[in-house]
């Protein structure tokens, strides 16, 4: 069984795959040449739909999940999100290996981190990552974009259903490797053509 920090039925904020929202507060706020004329069934229809003709089963599911979960339902799941990816930042930043570059509070509850400035753990983070999908991690490594392409990050985003107690697995893992890292420092390490990792373009 393979685990991905990014692993679940849904997107953030648990819209379906496929389906994405865009709200505005009354039609007054939704510009004009935003809206789509369409000539349907015999009648106009506006849309400002993208594509016009869609399934509608993420709709159900979505609709489904607001009947289920109501305000107070979502809250709790993103605040049980948050909470994981507040402790995996706090949990990397006690790592001298790491620097962390967002720690999971003050945006979507996600982590990100780096190679400390200097550090020399004996591997970079596509072996890390290499590594970590060994034990069914999905965690992956990637250069920034241009005109940042010396910092190499990993990501996790924290969705619904990646726990607490998958946070601890997760990090018993992370430790594991930099104590196997520590007693046997990779010699010819990955790069990212290598790892088949994340790219921007």
């Amino acid at each position: 069984m393979q685990w991905s920090l990014n692993a679940s039925g849904h997107k953030y904020g648990l819209a379906p795959l496929g389906a994405g929202w865009a709200i505005w507060r009354d039609a007054a706020e939704l510009p004009e040449e935003l809206i789509f004329r369409v000539n349907y069934l015999g009648g106009e229809m506006p849309t400002f739909a993208l594509n016009f003709s869609r399934p509608g089963g993420q709709i159900v599911a979505q609709y489904y999940n607001f009947l289920r979960l109501g305000r107070e339902g979502y809250r709790k799941i993103q605040e049980a999100c948050y909470r994981t990816a507040a402790y995996l930042g706090d949990s990397l930043r006690d790592m001298p290996a790491f620097t962390v570059i967002y720690d999971g509070r003050g945006g979507i509850p996600a982590v990100s981190w780096s190679l400390a400035p200097g550090a020399a753990p004996g591997f970079n983070l596509y072996d890390l990552s290499d590594r970590l999908r060994s034990r069914g991690w999905q965690v992956p490594a990637y250069a920034m974009p241009a005109n940042r392409q010396d910092l190499v990050i990993m990501r996790a985003l924290v969705r619904h259903g990646f726990s607490r107690d998958l946070a601890d697995l997760f990090l018993d893992d992370l430790r594991r490797f930099l104590d196997y890292f520590a007693k046997n420092p990779v010699r010819h390490s990955l790069t990212d053509d290598d790892a088949g990792g994340f790219s921007h373009t």
